[in-house]
């Protein structure tokens, strides 16, 4: 039988073809400017990669399926329990015990480490995973953790629990070492106690949420990994014994590529520095969360499409227990509902796409391959920089490593302002109509990063800030900011650009009037005046534009029109614009959370005159 495949028919396609193909489309256009992005580390993502040889990649201790992790975070214990309970018949087989306090229980949390006997009532340890999540109260959570095992006469050696004690991220988080036991007593303790698992923590979260990028998350989590095997070292452990109490913890963001070689590189960039020490490398127990600092308030459903990918790469790149935050989670205590789609979402990837059936099905593609190796590099030198600083505690103490995330969200903050970076449902399509959420309870007002803490930020902050200016003003009067869009010509001419205005109005809580379009300036100037708003904006294309746009202006003006915007660049007719009053352009690039808030105070100020 002929096996021959049609593709075997026809000749391999060369990368000259796809560039000449690529290059006849751009016309001319910079191909690095337009297809090649960079992440805020540096690193250079193309939109094509050649097939690569497999790199050696560590894997993970058991193959297989990854844990799926709840969080427990209920103030009562009670409640907390019934929800780890019904969490765990849903198909879970690990939580995630958080602590009230904790950098990472986001104003909720168990009420403290007495509780937690009450909370895991009928959970049998024996048959679950277990991580302990309780930032400076960490010893004192163990501590009654494992009281509540040997009580019930649990073999402490053979329980898979992490106690999750990490000083580095503590310092971080709050700015203050916290006043713990030397590590390598806490450990000595533990081991005369018959404790197997894994006693301390390498967490990125608190510099994930400052505003590093890939790299440079990578990099602190190697500095501050090294600070505890020293530590332990120093406290007279080998060094064989002192890494096999030590897990990894990184975040999972919706990019799949750069996930995927995140969570591979940690692997092969630990192993390098096993080796540095004279180790044989070995498995890493290494988990992965949700990225809080993708989370939205608005339009929350989003969330969990932005879960899914983060765990399917997480799953990908070989992480051993993921932990989904709800897509409620910025919103406030989620409910069982969002607990089992946190769940669900797993399950999915995990049962119906069977994820788990291939070990590292990225080797040897060419994408995730240079990705993979590209991180490794650039964090590499950046974790020499940390070093160099006196390790992550001196880089922390001396501000060097907050110099480099300030920088870091900056340059962020610049691509979210002007929608570089889009936010679904939130500065890209959002919803003013959308319908609210149940949760358990709403989420406490974040208190302000403390002296010589790094901040914990959502890139989605200023424009629910926007929003929520909105929504006040709406309780307030009965009605939101509204901007008049002005529709010039036929729907042909205005409609992309009146599609745009809208939805980039609306991203701060705007509420945009539009209209099917005006043939005459009369007929516009009465649908303005009706609109009962100070605020138009002047939607055409440029053919439209060099005829109507400044007498539009102008009869807008004369009508009322305390502000004046124009969706698109005004090129030349800018002087002439400027002179009918058209004060601010509205165009894809400029800066949106700027504009946005310079609209709702000039609604506001013609409201108050």
């Amino acid at each position: 039988m002929d096996d021959t495949t049609l593709a075997a028919a026809f000749p391999a396609a060369t990368e000259a073809q796809w560039r000449a193909l690529v290059d006849g489309v751009l016309k001319g256009a910079d191909f690095d400017k337009r297809l090649v992005r960079r992440t805020p580390d540096g690193i250079k993502v193309a939109p094509l990669y050649p097939p690569a040889e497999a790199a050696s990649q560590p894997g993970r201790a058991v193959p297989g399926r990854w844990r799926v992790s709840q969080r427990v975070d209920h103030p009562d214990a009670a409640e907390a329990n019934a929800l780890a309970l019904t969490d765990l018949e849903g198909g879970a087989d690990a939580l995630t015990l958080v602590i009230a306090g904790a950098p990472a229980a986001r104003g909720f949390g168990l009420s403290g480490p007495g509780v937690i006997a009450a909370a895991l009532d009928g959970v049998m340890l024996p048959l679950i995973g277990l991580r302990l999540d309780a930032g400076a109260a960490g010893p004192d959570a163990a501590t009654a953790l494992l009281a509540l095992a040997k009580a019930r006469g649990d073999d402490l050696s053979a329980l898979d629990i992490d106690l999750g004690l990490d000083p580095v991220a503590v310092q971080a988080a709050t700015g203050t070492p916290p006043s713990w036991p030397d590590l390598a007593a806490i450990l000595r303790d533990l081991d005369a106690q018959g404790f197997a698992g894994r006693a301390f923590l390498a967490d990125a979260r608190p510099f994930h949420e400052a505003g590093a990028g890939e790299a440079l998350e990578l990099a602190c989590v190697l500095s501050g990994a090294l600070a505890t095997l020293r530590a332990l070292e120093a406290g007279g452990h080998p060094l064989e014994h002192a890494r096999a109490a030590l897990a990894f913890l990184l975040v999972a963001e919706a990019d799949e590529f750069l996930t995927v070689a995140k969570v591979r590189a940690l692997r092969r960039l630990w192993a390098r520095i096993e080796e540095a020490c004279g180790l044989t490398p070995a498995p890493i127990r290494l988990h992965a969360e949700t990225a809080w600092r993708s989370t939205t308030t608005r339009d929350p459903w989003v969330n969990m499409l932005r879960a899914t990918t983060a765990v399917f790469s997480a799953g990908l790149g070989g992480a051993d227990a993921v932990t989904v935050l709800p897509f409620t989670a910025a919103i406030g205590l989620p409910d069982a509902f969002a607990r089992r789609c946190a769940r669900n979402t797993q399950h999915v990837l995990l049962d119906e796409a069977n994820l788990w059936r291939v070990a590292d099905p990225a080797a040897g593609a060419g994408g995730f391959e240079t990705l993979t190796e590209s991180l490794c590099t650039e964090a590499w030198a950046l974790f020499q920089a940390i070093e160099r600083d006196g390790g992550i505690s001196g880089s922390l103490r001396s501000g060097a490593l907050a110099d480099r995330l300030a920088a870091l969200r900056k340059t962020r903050d610049a691509e979210l302002a002007t929608r570089r970076q889009p936010i679904t449902g939130t500065s890209e399509f959002p919803d003013l109509h959308e319908a609210p959420v149940a949760v358990l309870a709403p989420a406490p007002a974040a208190a302000p990063a403390g002296e010589g803490a790094l901040p914990s930020r959502r890139l989605a902050e200023p424009y629910e800030r926007l929003r929520d200016a909105s929504d006040a003003i709406l309780d307030r009067t009965g009605r939101r900011p509204r901007v008049f869009l002005a529709n010039l010509g036929p729907l042909s001419a205005f409609n992309t650009r009146a599609t745009f205005a809208r939805n980039a109005f609306e991203a701060g809580g705007i509420e945009a009037v539009t209209n099917e379009g005006f043939s005459d300036h009369a007929a516009m100037v009465d649908a303005f005046r009706a609109s009962g708003t100070p605020l138009a904006c002047l939607c055409s294309s440029d053919a439209v534009y060099a005829e109507e746009a400044v007498p539009a202006a102008e009869a807008l003006r004369a009508a009322g029109a305390a502000t004046l915007f124009i969706a698109g660049k005004p090129g030349d007719l800018e002087p002439a614009l400027r002179a009918a009053g058209v004060a601010h352009d509205l165009y894809a690039g400029c800066d949106l959370v700027k504009l946005l808030a310079q609209a709702q105070e000039a609604a506001q100020e013609a409201a108050r005159a």
